[in-house]
This record gives C-alpha cells, sequence and structure tokens, in this order.
C-alpha cells in the first residue's frame, strides 16, 4: 500500500471516531436549538455508539467476503450522506434517527482500515502503519472535540452546532476519490457466510446493557432500564454459547472464541476496555464540567484538550523506537505518567474551582495525554500480531467492536456517575469523584500490562 493510499484508509480511521466525540461540546446549543431535553441529547450520543458498535464485526466479515475497499468505499460515501441527514435535521428525534444511521455507516467503515492494514503490509511497514493508526485514532478522540468547539463558535453562515455534521460531508467525498484510485482491493482467500445467529444476539446484547446504562440517568431509571440490564447477562450467556457450538462445528462464528488463543489478543484485547471506558468517559465529563461547571465556551472547552491531543502525538511517535527497546513494557509507563496527569488534574480541580484556568489544566492534561499515546498504538499492535491474513476483518473487527464498546460504556457509566453526584456534591467534588474511578481503570490496565508478551512483533 502507497504512502498516499495508507493515508486515505486513516482518514478513514479517522472519521467514525472523531464524530462520536465532536457531539460533547456541541449539546449544550443543540439543546437550546431543538428543545431535546436530556434524555434525547443522551439519545444522540449513545444512538451513534450503539448502532457503530453493534454492527462493527458484520463490517470486517462483509469486507472478507465482499472486498474491503467495497466496503470502505461503501461505508465512506454512506457517512458522507448520513452526515448531511444529520446537519439538516429539522428535530430532535429526526437528528437520532441520523445518528443512528451515521453510526451503521461507520461500522462499514472503520474495520476494513484494520484489514486492509493487516493484509497489504508487513513486517517493519505494518508495525509503521499500526502504530499510525493508533496515533491517528486517539487524536481523533481529542481533536473530535477541539474541531467541535471551534466550529459551534465559529457558527458559519449561522449553522452553529450543524457544522460538526456538515464537515464531513467534503471530507467524505475526497476520501471517496483518493479511495479509488489508492486503497487496494483485499479479500479473505477463505470467506465466511454471515453468521445471522451471532449477529443477532450480538447486537441484543450490546443494547440491552449500553441503552439503559446512557439513557437510565435521564430518563430517572424508569422499569424499563432495570428489566433490560437484567436480560444482558442471559443474551450474552447465549451469544458465548451459540459462538463456541459453531466454531467447534468448523464454521467461522461471527466472534470466533478459538482467535483467544493467540496470546496477543488475549493478553492484549482485556486491557483495551479499561483503557477505552476511562478515555471515553473522561471525555463527555470533562466537555460537561468545563462548559457547564466552569462556563467556558466551546472554543475554550475544545482547546482545553489541545496539549492532551499534542502529547498524544508526540508520544505515539516516540513509541515504534521505545518498543524496540523495551517492549511491552512501554504500556505499562505510559499507565503510570497517565496516572501522574489524572492526579495533578484532580489536584487543579481542588485546588482552583471554580476559578480553574486552561494554564491550570495544563500539566495534568498533558501528562494524561503522553501516557495514553505510550499505551493505545502499542496495545494494538499487540492484539493484532498473531491474526492471519484471512481473518483480518474478523481480527480489526474484535478489536474496534472492543475499543468502541468500551468507550461508549465509558460515557455511560463514568458520565452516569458524575452526573448523577453533581446536583448533591457540586461539580467539582462530582468531577474529582469521577476521576479517582478512572484512576481504578488506570491501575487495572497498569496490572493486566504485566502479563503482555515482553516483546512486541
Amino acid at each position: 500500500m502507497s504512502p498516499l493510499g495508507l493515508f486515505t484508509v486513516l482518514l478513514g480511521a479517522a472519521l467514525p471516531l472523531i464524530d462520536f466525540f465532536i457531539v460533547n461540546v456541541a449539546l449544550p446549543t443543540m439543546d437550546r436549538d431543538l428543545h431535546a431535553g436530556p434524555a434525547v441529547l443522551e439519545l444522540v450520543v449513545a444512538g451513534y455508539g450503539v448502532a457503530y458498535a453493534v454492527l462493527l464485526v458484520l463490517g470486517g466479515r462483509l469486507g472478507d467476503t465482499f472486498g474491503r475497499r467495497r466496503l470502505f468505499l461503501a461505508g465512506m460515501a454512506a457517512f458522507g450522506l448520513t452526515s448531511l441527514a444529520c446537519g439538516l435535521a429539522p428535530d430532535a428525534w429526526s437528528l437520532v434517527g441520523a445518528r443512528v444511521a451515521q453510526g451503521a455507516s461507520a461500522a462499514l467503515m472503520l474495520p476494513q482500515v484494520l484489514a486492509t492494514i493487516h493484509s497489504s503490509t508487513s513486517g517493519s511497514r505494518r508495525a509503521r502503519a499500526l502504530s499510525m493508526y493508533g496515533a491517528t485514532a486517539g487524536l481523533s478522540m481529542v481533536a473530535g472535540q477541539i474541531l467541535g468547539g471551534v466550529l459551534v463558535a465559529a457558527d458559519i453562515a449561522g449553522t452553529g452546532w450543524r457544522a460538526v455534521f456538515l464537515v464531513n460531508v467534503p471530507v467524505a467525498l475526497i476520501g471517496l476519490f483518493l479511495s479509488v484510485r489508492t486503497v487496494p482491493e483485499t479479500r479473505s482467500d477463505r470467506p465466511a457466510p454471515v453468521d445471522l445467529p451471532g449477529t443477532v444476539l450480538l447486537a441484543l446484547s450490546l443494547i440491552t446493557l449500553m441503552v439503559p446504562l446512557t439513557e437510565g440517568q435521564a430518563a430517572g431509571w424508569p422499569l424499563w432500564t432495570w428489566l433490560t440490564l437484567g436480560a444482558f447477562p442471559f443474551l450474552a450467556a447465549a451469544f458465548y454459547v451459540v459462538e463456541r457450538r459453531a466454531d467447534r462445528a468448523g464454521r467461522t462464528p461471527l466472534l470466533p472464541p478459538s482467535m483467544f488463543a493467540l496470546q496477543g489478543l488475549r493478553r492484549g484485547l482485556p486491557m483495551v476496555v479499561p483503557f477505552s471506558i476511562g478515555f471515553g468517559g473522561f471525555m463527555f465529563v470533562i466537555a460537561v464540567a468545563l462548559q457547564q461547571g466552569l462556563r467556558y465556551g466551546p472554543v475554550d472547552a475544545g482547546l482545553a484538550l489541545a496539549p492532551m491531543a499534542t502529547t498524544f502525538f508526540v508520544a505515539s511517535l516516540m513509541g515504534p523506537r521505545l518498543v524496540g527497546r523495551y517492549g511491552s513494557r512501554v504500556v505499562t509507563a505510559g499507565g503510570l505518567i497517565q496516572a501522574v496527569g489524572i492526579v495533578l488534574l484532580m489536584l487543579a480541580v481542588w485546588r482552583d474551582w471554580p476559578d480553574l484556568s486552561l494554564t491550570g489544566l495544563l500539566p495534568g492534561v498533558a501528562l494524561a495525554g503522553f501516557g495514553q499515546g505510550l499505551q493505545l498504538p502499542v496495545l494494538i499492535r499487540i492484539v493484532l500480531a498473531d491474526v492471519p491474513n484471512e481473518r483480518a476483518g474478523v481480527g480489526s473487527g474484535v478489536m474496534v467492536t472492543t475499543q468502541q464498546s468500551a468507550l461508549a460504556l465509558g460515557v455511560a457509566t463514568l458520565g452516569t456517575l458524575f452526573l448523577a453526584l453533581a446536583p448533591s456534591a457540586g461539580m467539582a467534588n462530582a468531577l474529582i469523584i469521577t476521576l479517582v474511578a478512572q484512576l481504578g481503570a488506570i491501575a487495572l490496565t497498569l496490572l493486566l500490562s504485566l502479563r503482555l508478551p515482553r516483546a512486541v512483533s
């Protein structure tokens, strides 16, 4: 794959991740414009995240079967159209529907990125490409909120919050133009048919977990939220039983349990969960705290995270060289640095609230971003290192589904904790307690990092 081809698929990786976070700083403006209310606003975030997470593995399987470039092009085109629908939505429920469709489009596009990299590169070129993917993923999540703040404040031609979606349309057109010319077509030599029972059970499992957790706080925890949560463990168990039975019968299920025999995937994937829960929850909570607690405008709320984006990028560039020397211990060091950054941020909130400035936030968010930049790209390399080329779509689908589900789960759990505590404990104390919970997730990643294979291929 050429450098321009790699740039093109990384652009396709950036768009879905940017759009997961770009709405965080635009939510107050959406609320004023559409009179949406907190429950519907949470669906604007959750509808995208749930549709995205539910269909990612299916998107990877379809790419293996019909061609990854073909699915990448279809996903990019659909993403541009659904972004236009979001930007033109006349009311809140139309926006929710368009966001669900946008999430489904992203699920067609994103799995093809890792699968294409995995099947069209090897050796040091693959290691560099995966490091660049990890850097792109982390930067996109932070840059989404920065870009969202700038676009909302700029109010281009009176578009306000709509610009955060409309900006995707020309980018998608550029991506389509480049994809036709630069992205190689790859597919599995042994494509497997769609696992319909597995797809349905995975979808129901993720929906029954994430929708009530996301909507429960805003809706006042009605009976349906508890009944839905109660159904989750049974559906998850049924999904595992069906997938294991298909795997043992020689078929290729949606998430083959036999893939967890691969050391990198078995040890690296569990780390992605607490890392992404903490990341997703932090990005949502800090956006709310800065805008509602400190009365920052959308630009300042976005710029507060600029040091995190900068240090993440620097650390991700340093990662390959450090990994060559220290192996997976780079991940452990990154977790320790991230923990120090979160502690510094807690101290700044405790000491300076409600007069906390961008300068006061800088040391904590910069260190946290540097630590995250040392972790995420290396984790992605470890998870995918042993996946055979014919299962590249399945492996990338497992990876991005885990990451996306955990990001959404972080918004649901840490976001719910923060919003539940804020009215009684105050915004500052709620933020500190939520950051303590994130420290718990970081501690878990540190413990799990000690089990990673020392050498990173």
